[in-house]
């Protein structure tokens, strides 16, 4: 019986929830940390949220009127109670937990409510400070980690030469392995540059998170003045003309040899912006997005569903402050035959 197609976003949204809930709290919660248990619908609600209108940003004295009559306020609040609950809990079982007896298995919720304890330093940590670096954790991490994954999936479907290039790479390098461990990906020079392409062409944020100029300055002999809102245009950088080469193809080798990377010191690629307000989490981002991708790729043989070619796959996008696929994403898995390897 031939494989069926799979819907790859719930997956990967997933996948990219066990990996940063281990590194941040310790234990994976496979999707059903929340009491509706729909993982995903949690984090497509928190993004629309982020991404709204609020006439209270706008109108301070009475715009909250426009927000209670909309109808965000009351799916604010109910939000807020649902993401509050959870990290309240991973507080707790971790301040009461004895079973961490040594650094060695420190987890980044240990790491703050340590910090949080510690008296000689200069920023006391209270509980509201841990909860919301946690949700910077959780929610910009696993969003944006799924969403490139998704796209990096996307792009190799479309394009077979790539994703066979990709695969033998990787399977050269990790063998009969059942998976690929995260000490190999730094050896796999091809899959990270089939990373900054996606990261080029569909960065996870295409407007980076709002600045505000603190002086004068000009810019193509336009006045901006202090405490100007600026919003940085990642999503167009990654495809001027004037800087790539065919900038709408998708075309991992443009970076071989090339020393443009997305760390923050190469304006061409801003995925992640630069200066004092990169993302703090551009290396665990990157990082996951290049396991769960080598992975994906090692194990399984991509096919499309019977009878819709390459060129059939949309790229179109829908609009919010995380650029999602329009339509989604079916793939058929093939599990990949170790037996056939030849080294």
């Amino acid at each position: 019986m031939s494989p069926e197609p799979v819907e790859l976003s719930e997956r990967i949204f997933s996948a990219a929830n066990n990996v940063l809930c281990k590194i941040a709290f310790g234990k994976s919660y496979e999707g059903r940390q929340f009491e509706s248990g729909k993982f995903k619908a949690t984090i497509d609600e928190t993004m629309a949220m982020l991404s709204s209108f609020w006439g209270s940003d706008f109108f301070p004295y009475v715009g909250w009127i426009l927000d209670v009559l909309s109808g965000r306020q009351f799916r604010l609040e109910k939000l807020f109670y649902e993401l509050d609950g959870f990290y309240e809990t991973i507080i707790e079982d971790h301040a009461h937990s004895t079973r961490r007896k040594s650094h060695e298995h420190e987890d980044i919720t240990d790491i703050l409510l340590g910090l949080a304890k510690d008296e000689t330093t200069s920023v006391h940590l209270t509980r509201d400070h841990i909860k919301a670096i946690l949700m910077n954790i959780f929610i910009g991490g696993i969003d944006t980690s799924a969403v490139t994954t998704i796209w990096a999936m996307s792009e190799l479907a479309r394009n077979p030469r790539v994703m066979q290039k990709v695969q033998a790479e990787i399977r050269s390098h990790v063998g009969k392995n059942p998976k690929v461990y995260e000490t190999q990906v730094e050896s796999l020079k091809y899959l990270k540059m089939v990373v900054k392409e996606t990261f080029r062409l569909h960065p996870p944020l295409p407007f980076l998170i709002p600045h505000e100029s603190i002086g004068h300055c000009q810019i193509g002999g336009y006045d901006v003045y202090p405490k100007t809102r600026i919003l940085v245009n990642a999503w167009a950088i990654g495809r001027d003309p004037k800087t790539w080469e065919n900038p709408d193809e998708f075309y991992p080798e443009r970076f071989e040899g090339s020393e443009i990377d997305f760390r923050g010191q190469n304006f061409e690629l801003l995925p992640f912006g630069a200066g004092r307000r990169i993302c703090p989490g551009l290396t665990m981002g990157a990082t996951v997005v290049e396991f769960m991708l080598a992975n994906l790729l090692h194990c399984f043989d991509w096919e499309l569903p019977k009878g819709m070619k390459p060129e059939d796959i949309s790229l179109e996008e829908e609009a919010g402050l995380a650029v999602h696929r329009k339509l989604p994403l079916y793939l058929v898995p093939v599990e990949y035959k170790w037996q056939d390897y030849k080294s």
